[in-house]
């Protein structure tokens, strides 16, 4: 599975989602401090979120934003490198950071079991009716615009 690209060569990645909700686009280094003060303020809701059941994050002490951009950074070449596909969430009114979406391939134990994708979200707490409505979505997006046929949703 390691050898196998994670969508196929020709495939064009979407870069933007749009709802009346919500709007995604490619997370990146320019979202940090924005990225950084949605997780922070919502370290419990995230982690009681479906897809993040290690409690590994978010960290509760949180991150420095040299620390936090050096994360953005790794997902910005991931998505450049077709690795793997992250996207910070924002409010259409007025662009505020209020989630993340995370495609990346499915880790072992999943693929095993024919996923071929991994999808995580979460929202900010003070944003936790979305939650459902940004996830449905997701598998919406991902049946209709991305290469994948077995998304593992976490549960969801």
């Amino acid at each position: 599975m390691a050898d196998t690209p994670f969508v196929p060569a020709d495939f064009d990645p979407p870069t933007e989602l749009v709802t009346e909700h919500f709007r995604l686009e490619p997370l990146g280094p320019r979202h940090n401090e924005a990225d950084l003060n949605a997780w922070m303020s919502s370290v419990e809701h995230i982690r009681s979120t479906p897809g993040y059941p290690d409690g590994n994050w978010p960290p509760p002490e949180g991150y420095s934003p040299e620390r936090n951009l050096k994360d953005l950074e790794r997902h910005a070449a991931d998505f450049s490198a077709r690795r793997g596909f992250t996207f910070t969430v924002l409010d259409p009114a007025g662009g505020d950071v209020i989630g993340c979406v995370y495609l990346y391939p499915a880790e072992q134990a999943s693929a095993e079991k024919g996923f071929d994708v991994s999808v995580q979200s979460w929202v900010r707490a003070s944003h936790a009716p979305l939650d459902e409505p940004l996830a449905d979505a997701l598998m919406e997006w991902i049946a209709t615009d991305w290469p994948w046929e077995k998304p593992d949703r976490y549960g969801r």
